[in-house]
């Protein structure tokens, strides 16, 4: 990669580049200058091609996964770029032209900051920062920058076919394609082989660099066996030539093979006979990709066998010479236990053929990268245990099923801000008995287990207590001194429970969980519905005649949790035919766009006057619709709505 591209003019195309066809689709948001936004891109492109491929438009017959991901990884380096050296409001353009190629652009506002470009230094030594847009030169097409008064846009343009398999010159790219495309970013951070002269220069020069930065891209993978793959990029062709990674259980002994000095563990390696399915080998990396699945073979009869000490230290590890072909014959293996916080999690094995001994800079090299490794597959672990916990907290917290009413249609969005933990809104649908339903939906203060813990109190109460025969007002009643009295205490509990113990603040007393409720019951009757509902500090429902009018259903209360005295009414109305009643969360009626918010100016009642005619499922997906638009940003909160309509 040259020198950069740039080019100052004032036409509305940043590229400046013709495309060979016209525009497919396009999508554009703005990001702020922080770190969430390479994060928020990166979601936003690739769920903008997924929707484009499944619309048939022009040029997303072209779309593959392989572009897709190249997609992904170009716009996370290049706002990522523009976070690092602009740090200013940031405009995300991603545009697909009929011929497939797809044009991204970043435009910042500090035009006098040109970007970073790591090709200055010797190809040997590893330079410091650039890898980005050297990383994007890989993957596009072409690519350059434009200014302009006050601004500054960096583009990319990716074709449709694979660039990296069309550039013969560059060898060290053509077998990552069975990888990861992420996997590019540890095939340019590892340089590639040197003449044995400028090997120790390099150790001395840019160890501690490559470490550093093999540091960071480890620490963001949230899969071991991913964590695992960029082990081995990062190992060869510059440190070895061969390396594997076993994963094995946390708890020592598990897998049921000798410790050592048992029988068949002397040698330190498994024998024949050793019990027990052994450690699993998730990857195996070789400078050549015809070779690997032969050396996975070999490896797999000769899986480690952890000592009884947890020495990180390089051992010796049988080489596995007929795996290898004619240069193969001889060489030196050398594994290295993987271990982070006293625990076993695998074993990093590396080879290099025709090599008596490693030299001492490789070895000790090689087990500071093992650590990180190490503590990269301890953290993905730790993820996916908190992950799964969530999952199956959040599935405690919400219904199985919505229940279907007779001559009402329902229709649910919910969509938590954290995809990894539980949300602090809920939503209920249930029958109580005696020919009468009754729905919830609401939003407890703060979230992750503090929530979910009032969360696991309010939903069952509401229903035990609607099932009791207790009508609306008295429910909320009867819920606000639960939330008040020691369902509190047994709240702050349990989430010390989860998240350990937190020192309070000075002046700090029992802490009350706040709860917005909207609660109702249906009863259906000879021509419509009976609905009687009450909000408790939650955005108010509204009605859509069948006329296209909209009017609020119920009068603001104060929220669940803070009046000790608070008495709630309740409101009765009838819902005809083609009447709907729209219950929404905080999340929609407060999603911002700069200063302004959905609901200013009655933006959620104009709204839905705009649905009018339409059934339930169609309202709930025009308001989600409309919300997500509302803003360039992804939701910063927890979004959910309820559609109930007479048939």
């Amino acid at each position: 990669m040259g020198a950069i591209p740039a080019q100052r003019e004032t036409v509305s195309r940043a590229s400046d580049a013709p495309a060979p066809g016209g525009v497919g689709a396009e999508t554009r948001a703005l990001l702020p200058g922080s770190p969430i936004s390479p994060g928020s891109a990166r979601t936003l492109v690739r769920n903008a091609l997924t929707e484009w491929a499944a619309s048939g438009l022009p040029g997303t017959e072209h779309l593959s996964a392989r572009l897709v991901d190249d997609a992904v990884v170009a716009v996370s380096e290049l706002v990522t770029n523009a976070v690092v050296h602009a740090g200013t409001d940031l405009e995300l353009t991603c545009r697909l032209e009929d011929t497939g190629a797809l044009l991204v652009e970043v435009l910042d506002h500090h035009p006098s900051r040109p970007p970073r470009d790591g090709e200055v230094e010797a190809p040997y030594e590893t330079p410091e920062y650039g890898r980005g847009l050297r990383l994007v030169s890989r993957l596009a097409e072409s690519w350059g920058v434009t200014y302009r008064t006050g601004a500054k846009t960096v583009w990319a343009r990716l074709p449709a076919e694979d660039p990296v398999a069309a550039k013969d010159d560059i060898e060290a790219y053509a077998e990552e394609r069975a990888l990861e495309r992420g996997l590019r970013v540890a095939e340019i951070l590892a340089p590639e082989p040197q003449r044995a002269e400028r090997e120790r220069d390099w150790l001395n020069r840019g160890a501690l660099s490559f470490l550093a930065e093999a540091s960071d891209l480890l620490a963001g993978q949230l899969d071991e066996n991913l964590v695992a793959a960029l082990a081995g990029q990062l190992i060869v062709p510059r440190l070895a030539d061969w390396c594997a990674v076993w994963l094995e259980d946390e708890v020592a002994g598990r897998w049921g093979y000798p410790r050592s000095g048992e029988a068949g563990g002397g040698a330190g390696w498994a024998a024949e006979g050793a019990a027990g399915t052994g450690p699993r080998l998730a990857r195996v990396w070789h400078g050549s990709e015809n070779l690997i699945e032969e050396l996975r073979q070999a490896l797999e009869k000769e899986p480690p066998l952890p000592a009884d000490d947890h020495r990180t230290g390089p051992v010796e590890y049988p080489w596995p010479g007929a795996a290898l072909g004619a240069r193969g014959v001889r060489g030196t293996a050398l594994a290295y236990r993987l271990i982070a916080g006293g625990r076993p999690l695998g074993t990093l094995v590396i080879g290099r053929a025709d090599l008596v001994r490693f030299p001492d800079e490789v070895t000790g090299l090689v087990e500071d990268l093992a650590r990180r490794v190490a503590l990269a597959i301890g953290a993905a672990r730790q993820y996916a245990r908190q992950a799964t916990i969530s999952r199956v907290l959040q599935r405690g917290l919400l219904p199985g099923a919505v229940a279907e009413i007779p001559g009402v249609a329902s229709a649910l969005v919910y969509e938590p801000y954290d995809k990894g933990g539980p949300s602090g809104d809920f939503y209920d649908l249930f029958p109580a008995g005696d020919g009468r339903w009754c729905f919830a939906i609401g939003d407890v203060q703060g979230k992750g287990p503090e929530a979910a813990v009032v969360i696991g109190i309010a939903r069952p109460w509401l229903r035990l207590l609607a099932r009791e025969g207790y009508r609306v007002a008295d429910v909320l009643d009867r819920l606000n001194q639960l939330l008040l009295d020691d369902a509190t205490e047994a709240a702050d509990a349990a989430a010390r429970a989860l998240v350990g113990p937190v020192p309070p603040a000075p002046g700090d007393g029992p802490q009350t969980r706040f709860l917005s409720l909207l609660y109702g019951e249906l009863t259906p009757f000879d021509g419509g519905i009976r609905c009687t509902l009450a909000s408790a500090g939650h955005p108010l429902p509204l009605l859509l005649g069948a006329g296209g009018e909209v009017h609020t259903a119920a009068h603001p209360q104060t929220l669940l949790g803070v009046v000790e005295d608070a008495t709630y009414t309740s409101e009765t109305f009838e819902l005809r035919s083609g009447d709907t009643l729209l219950c929404v969360t905080d999340g929609v009626t407060e999603r911002r766009s700069g200063t302004r918010q959905f609901d200013d100016g009655d933006g959620l009642a104009t709204a839905l006057a705009g649905c009018a005619g339409l059934n339930a499922e169609l309202i709930a997906e025009r308001i989600r619709r409309l919300v997500h638009e509302f803003s360039g940003r992804p939701p910063e909160d927890d979004l959910a709505l309820l559609v109930l309509q007479a048939e």
